[in-house]
């Protein structure tokens, strides 16, 4: 792989070889980005829903035990 690199411009293995990449794998790595920031996403959403469920419980929970002490 070396050797075919070695004969050509800087710009064409700095610019053009990851530009057509780019272009040929656009797709792919937009899909791939989108995924794992969906995923990213619904991770923080349940593990807020969780946290607040939990809140929520203890507050409940800390409630009804100072309402048995009247």
């Amino acid at each position: 792989m070396r050797e075919i690199f070695t004969g050509l411009p800087w710009w064409v293995k700095w610019i053009a070889v990851p530009v057509i990449a780019l272009v040929v794998f656009g797709g792919l790595i937009a899909s791939v980005v989108g995924f794992v920031i969906g995923l990213l996403f619904k991770l923080l959403l349940f593990v807020a829903l969780v946290g607040g469920l939990i809140y929520v419980v203890r507050k409940l929970m800390s409630n009804s035990s100072s309402r048995s002490d009247w």
